[in-house]
């Protein structure tokens, strides 16, 4: 699992597809699901090894409950860590998940060079975490783990 501003791009498609080897890539959100233009977007983006959904969090963790998906590995993309915690509320088995990628600006708390949350994000960061979630961020494969949550502690006590 990867929580990533840019959902589907080039290092998702091409280097995080393969080292994994994801068969499906699912994207989980509330809005992306509902936007036809990003959809579409998403599906020209898709590398051609992998199947692609995009649904909501609640279908997501229903066709994973169900087992809709158990003979194929998933790599699950999402924006919004909120559908995390929902996810996990819904009885998906959520073991580590990856902070690539989140914007940087005003309102935002920087952690890494390419990574800045929110108020909202922290408190789904926070729930995670309180629910056994390991969290960590990592651009790229090669690059070395950094502890997430750590960070922010670190960062929320300046």
């Amino acid at each position: 699992m990867r929580v990533d501003s840019r959902l589907i791009h080039g290092q998702v498609a091409r280097v995080w597809t393969g080292q994994l080897g994801a068969e499906r890539l699912m994207v989980v959100g509330d809005k992306v699901s509902k936007d036809d233009l990003e959809k579409t977007a998403l599906k020209l983006a898709r590398p051609t090894q992998a199947a692609l959904s995009i649904l909501p969090p609640d279908r997501a963790s229903n066709n994973i409950v169900q087992g809709r998906y158990a003979d194929q590995k998933i790599f699950i993309i999402t924006r919004e860590p909120e559908a995390l915690v929902e996810m996990v509320e819904a009885g998906v088995p959520i073991k580590e998940v990856n902070v690539g990628n989140l914007p940087s600006g005003e309102g935002r708390l920087q952690l890494f060079k390419s990574v800045g949350v929110n108020d909202e994000e922290i408190k789904a960061f926070k729930e995670l975490d309180a629910r056994g979630v390991k969290l960590y961020h990592q651009m790229v494969p090669n690059d070395p783990r950094e502890d997430f949550m750590s960070e922010l502690n670190k960062r929320m006590e300046k």
